[in-house]
């Protein structure tokens, strides 16, 4: 044999099993021999340009071909400080989240591959209950006719993670924290006076219950050790040593209920807890079951922790905070420097722990899903923006960041199995920016209203939070607006209106479908009438008509609701739920109240629009516009920019009826992602609803504006 062929065969043979080696290189070089005393030249070059592929298939295998050759006989196990074992095998989890719930089903498989690209063997992912049981008793994992349905179908994203080579770390709650409304509770609960979430209250662990039977169903037989699946890990509950004040006892029962329920229901591997242990120690544990840390940086005191809690276990951390969330009203974009970023994974690596990037790519909060913040200080509520970039390893549209490629160098120095095979790094998506369009059409605030189904609008002596609304087959609303309506014989001249308690959480004031509260462009207003943050706040108007009847409308934003802290954070109902609202120190009764949830059916249904494109400059009032985007190849993604619209303006963005999101002139976010899924080939309708000032242009954009990058 020339040299070329032996080299090509002892690559071959390199890593068989000792004693194989010699006999397989013989077998091999008679092979050759006799093909070429055959004078086989053709099959002799054939045969020598496969072996390296040979080579390549006996070298380069994948993470399923690793961990399962020979059967599987065993999950993931914590065994020892050494670290993990998966099927009998040392394993270092790399994991990244990637919520299926925030991107477009269309585009999980890009999301998924472009972690593996990195080196990762493992993909974590919450699961919202709020999506997956918008009304008591009714379920939705895609079988829906609800706003997300398409967005629900959990088992096809697992499935989908084992077909990219990635094990499945999941956690389905049922409190999630996310950065998602209410922590991914149902707004249901609420209606329930005596309700204690998180707990083992016998009214909330009857629905978390009959909840978890629902998502086991659909995931039970993707386990790892049961259906061949690729489920490795499941959590219980979320940071659970945050739910409570200090050292005071947490209800660990409710923790060993949920745990034992999913056992019950099937649940075949690991269980663990993630909190960050330099603050809630083992507050949130479940005894018995792995104990993980969260944190952003300051990697080594959360392991020196650990150790205390639990010194023979391996290093976990959940969720490693790639970067953070905003807030309206911030001022700048959240996050952290990839220089920091890369020190910490680094140190993480460096201890011999395990990691989930969280988030390793942030997606999108759609519709009304964003979560708030609770907090102990002025302005004591905090509102997220619907991107939830989260300045992760890849953006919102999924492109990769330079923490991308500092994580995947990480990786790579730290790859402890040789010859994993490293898939190609797919190409990013193409952004377009699409001609500005122009509104045609219009719908004021009374236009809307009579649109509501006559069951949708309420009869109500006293004010109604949204929760307490005897609509939705008597689940109430969960999300969007509420209008109190109320008809008040005034005499002409000044008048003063007060709501007692707070406005949950932004107010509008109208008096004859005349705005007059002013818009909302900075935190000192958030002193004022018609916001959150402080109780009976006054507004002084004049009645105009002279002595008569006057119609006193007050609309409430809903911007979300608290999904974190201690369970005094968790009384969050919205709309006005406090307290009555008063007309000159006198109680105002009789109100007819309209829920304005705008689901996508409701909103593609609209009729009867005003041929114009926004109203008289005379007529005040909150105002949803329409516009037409033609495009006349494949869609692409885009990003629509809220510059110009008003530094003051609130509101919302639908494209063809979806609802991508809010936007604010507070920002810091000027820009909504818009997917290529959602737009289509021909004429795409979208619209805007505003608070306070008409947008009647719409400009398009091919990279997003998440405000400034660091805290002015």
């Amino acid at each position: 044999m020339s040299f070329y062929q032996q080299y090509w065969l002892s690559i071959y043979i390199s890593d068989k099993k000792p004693g194989e080696s010699t006999y397989v290189l013989q077998k091999q070089a008679d092979v050759v021999r006799r093909l070429q005393s055959a004078k086989m030249a053709k099959l002799t070059a054939l045969l020598i340009c496969l072996l390296p592929l040979l080579a390549w298939a006996q070298n380069d295998i994948t993470w399923y071909d690793y961990y399962t050759a020979g059967g599987r006989t065993s999950g993931l196990v914590a065994a020892s400080k050494d670290g993990f074992l998966l099927n009998g095998k040392p394993f270092h989890i790399i994991s990244g989240a990637v919520h299926y719930f925030r991107i477009h089903p269309t585009q999980w498989r890009d999301r998924l591959k472009k972690l593996r690209a990195t080196g990762a063997n493992t993909v974590e992912t919450y699961m919202p209950w709020n999506l997956h049981e918008p009304r008591r008793g009714e379920y939705d994992f895609s079988e829906g006719q609800n706003d997300m349905s398409y967005f629900l179908n959990v088992t096809a994203f697992v499935e989908m993670a084992q077909e990219e080579d990635l094990f499945v770390i999941l956690r389905p709650g049922p409190f999630i924290c996310s950065e998602w409304d209410f922590g991914g509770l149902p707004s249901w609960l609420l209606r329930d006076p005596e309700m204690k979430v998180r707990s083992s209250y016998p009214g909330f662990l009857e629905v978390a219950d009959a909840y978890l039977t629902e998502v086991f169903r659909r995931v039970v037989d993707l386990q790892f050790q049961r259906g061949d699946g690729p489920i490795i890990a499941i959590q219980v509950e979320n940071e659970y040593g945050a739910f409570g004040v200090g050292d005071e006892p947490r209800d660990t029962q409710y923790l060993i209920h949920l745990r034992d329920k999913m056992i019950e229901l099937g649940a075949r591997e690991m269980f663990f807890t993630s909190d960050t242990p330099t603050k809630n120690a083992d507050l949130g544990a479940v005894p018995g079951e792995l104990q993980t840390a969260n944190f952003q940086k300051d990697a080594d005191p959360e392991f020196d922790a650990l150790d205390l809690l639990q010194p023979d276990k391996p290093y976990m951390v959940a969720e490693f905070w790639s970067g953070w969330f905003d807030h309206w009203g911030k001022g700048y974009h959240g996050g952290s420097s990839v220089e920091e970023f890369s020190y910490t994974l680094e140190r993480i690596f460096t201890r011999n722990s395990s990691v989930n990037f969280y988030m390793f790519i942030g997606g999108t909060s759609f519709g009304f899903m964003n979560g708030a913040n609770t907090l102990p200080v002025f302005p004591f509520y905090a509102p997220d923006v619907s991107s939830y970039d989260y300045d992760a390893p890849l953006s919102e549209a999924g492109d990769y960041t330079d923490k991308y490629y500092a994580a995947k160098d990480l990786i790579a120095r730290f790859n402890r199995i040789p010859n994993i095979y490293m898939p190609a790094m797919p190409a990013e998506s193409v952004k377009t920016v699409y001609p500005a369009i122009q509104a045609t059409e219009h719908l004021t605030l009374d236009d809307l209203l009579l649109q509501l189904p006559s069951n949708l609008v309420i009869q109500s002596d006293n004010l109604l939070a949204m929760e307490d609304l005897p609509i939705n087959n008597g689940n109430g609303q969960s999300y969007g607006y509420i209008l109190y309506r109320n008809t008040a014989s005034l005499t002409g001249g000044a008048h003063t209106i007060q709501t007692v308690g707070h406005v949950r959480d932004l107010a509008v004031f109208l008096l004859d479908q005349q705005r007059l509260t002013p818009d909302w462009k900075n935190d000192i207003q958030l002193n004022d009438f018609g916001f959150w943050a402080l109780e009976n706040r006054t507004f002084d108007f004049n009645a105009d008509k002279g002595d008569t009847n006057y119609v006193v409308d007050l609309l409430v934003e809903n911007m979300a609701r608290n999904n974190f802290g201690p369970p005094s954070y968790f009384a969050q109902k919205r709309g006005l739920p406090e307290g009555p609202v008063l007309l000159d120190d006198e109680e105002v009764v009789g109100w007819t109240i309209f829920p304005l949830e705008f689901t996508s059916a409701w909103v593609r249904g609209l009729t009867n629009w005003n041929a114009a494109p926004a109203p008289p400059t005379t007529v005040i009032c909150p105002t949803l516009t329409k516009s037409t985007l033609t495009i006349a190849d494949d869609p692409t993604d885009t990003y629509i920019t809220t510059t110009g619209w008003g530094d003051g303006n609130r509101g919302v963005v639908f494209v063809n009826g979806f609802n991508v999101g809010r936007y604010s002139g507070i920002g810091p976010t000027k820009t909504l992602y818009i997917p290529a899924p959602l737009l289509s080939r021909g004429d795409n309708t979208i619209l805007v609803w505003s608070l306070f000032d008409p947008v009647t242009t719409i400009a398009f954009t091919d990279q997003p504006d998440l405000g400034p990058s660091t805290q002015p």
